[in-house]
């Protein structure tokens, strides 16, 4: 996948608005680049989190600073008439509570002095068949977990010397085992959302005599922080509670912890706040860089698509960096020259002019 293609082709997602073909680059370039030079093109080398690296590395150094946040999150670009593989397969969507087909991929965002630019991704590849007892059906499943995949992409960034102080996740990911892994083998901080029903101890030695309770049963008010203490982890956090309202007017309570122990409680909630830009990514990626525009068909051509929609996402935030307009206005300001493009082409056709028919007596 050569730098010059893979510039064109980027290009050319976020100037799409339709599917987004080998025929279609092709055309735009009026020949310029073949139909089976773009194919070959999507059927090359698979890129990885590593070739994104390189590709976002320039930008992030001139972003980073140490207090930048790492948010890690997931999501599901739905493929429901795409023929099922490895990599387009029927995933839990635990924000809608039931199974959808499509591509799982995981992120870490790097946001960073407004910025926010994906620094590693990974598509959940479900390699291995089985048949599950109870059903009998023939199903897939990955040979790793979501979790380990959580690691191994926090371990890379720290690698890569990409400076962040904290990392922002929800309660999916909010396992003991990540908090240990991210405190003490990472040297960083994290604000992790948890479920209600999970059980803290109040002290040190409530912890030692087993004395827990669920979070819904505490009596914390909004405002304050407490020190509670985990099963399996062997630091005191900081917990937060806060009342949020849905899109719908109802009202909810988001229970949150801290490794950081000198935390406010506008602090830590202001600053996982910051944990929504991952959502903004997923939305943007999905509507303004035509992840789902393609007629892919193989893993490799699906993979290497996935790769270029991550380049026109980063192409449009750095875009916004210097514009000031928001990635939906800068798509807008493309549709309008793509219509006066047209419109004026159009115009240059000489196109038949409607005269009024003369009034009949």
């Amino acid at each position: 996948m050569s730098k010059a293609m893979l510039d064109l082709y980027s290009d050319y997602l976020l100037s799409s608005f339709g599917a987004a073909t080998a025929t279609g680059l092709s055309s735009v370039l009026s020949g310029a680049v073949s139909h089976d030079q773009v194919t070959r093109f999507l059927a090359g080398r698979v890129k990885t989190s590593a070739d994104l690296w390189q590709v976002v590395k320039p930008m992030v150094r001139e972003m980073e600073s140490e207090e930048g946040v790492m948010v890690f999150d997931d999501s599901i670009e739905e493929k429901p008439s795409t023929d099922e593989n490895e990599i387009i397969c029927w995933h839990f969507d635990h924000t809608q509570g039931h199974n959808v087909k499509g591509i799982n991929f995981l992120t870490a965002l790097y946001h960073s002095q407004g910025v926010s630019l994906p620094v590693a991704f990974h598509l959940v590849a479900k390699s291995e068949e089985y048949v599950e007892p109870k059903s009998g059906k023939s199903k897939r499943r990955s040979p790793t977990t979501k979790n380990d995949h959580y690691r191994r992409m926090l371990a890379v960034c720290v690698h890569n010397r990409i400076p962040f102080r904290l990392v922002l996740n929800d309660s999916w990911y909010a396992s003991a085992e990540n908090m240990l892994f991210v405190r003490h083998t990472l040297e960083r901080h994290f604000i992790m959302a948890l479920k209600s029903n999970r059980k803290v101890a109040l002290s040190a030695q409530d912890k030692a005599q087993g004395h827990y309770q669920t979070l819904s049963t505490l009596d914390l008010p909004e405002g304050t922080v407490q020190e509670v203490h985990l099963e399996s982890v062997d630091f005191p956090l900081l917990l937060a509670r806060q009342l949020f309202t849905n899109g719908d007017g109802s009202t909810g309570i988001l229970y949150l912890v801290t490794s950081d122990l000198t935390m406010e409680w506008l602090s830590l909630t202001t600053i996982y706040q910051t944990r929504w830009r991952i959502e903004e990514y997923h939305r943007s990626l999905k509507q303004n860089a035509a992840l789902d525009k393609s007629p892919t068909r193989t893993v490799t051509t699906q993979t290497n698509h996935f790769f270029a929609a991550l380049c026109a996402f980063i192409k449009l935030e750095w875009l916004r960096t210097q514009t000031r307009l928001n990635h939906y206005a800068l798509k807008s300001r493309i549709y309008l020259s793509a219509r006066l493009a047209a419109f004026q082409s159009l115009q240059a056709l000489h196109p038949l002019r409607l005269e009024p028919a003369e009034p009949t007596a």
